[in-house]
Order: C-alpha cells, then structure tokens, then sequence
C-alpha cells in the first residue's frame, strides 16, 4: 500500500477554539511543510468576520 501524501487538520479559529465552526484541510505528509503549523485567514459566520484560524489535531472518532 502507498504511503500517504496528505493528512487532514482541523482548522479553528484562534481566538475562540471552542467556536462551532471550523474548515478542514489537506496538509502534506512529508517534508519541510509538514513540520509548520498551519494558520490561515479565513471567513468565520459564527462572528461574520475574517479570522485568523489555526490548525489543531483532529477529534478522536467513535467506532
């Protein structure tokens, strides 16, 4: 099986993590940018503004 090229993050606002709203996004696996935590402007509805959203491991799934 091939390994991987990409891993999903979570995206959440930074200045309230706890916020409802959040964007999933492919970041790469291997290499330089795999080792930066990602952080992005992007347009949060909960507050109706542009925010600063940075990356946090994914929730654990239920079986």
């Amino acid at each position: 099986m091939a390994k991987k090229t990409h891993i999903k993050v979570r995206l959440v606002p930074e200045s309230k993590p706890d916020s409802p709203f959040f964007y999933y996004v492919k970041k790469p696996a291997g290499g330089e940018k795999a080792k930066v935590k990602l952080s992005a402007k992007k347009y949060n509805p909960a507050t109706r503004k542009h925010e600063t959203f940075v990356e946090k491991k994914l929730p654990p799934h239920s079986k």
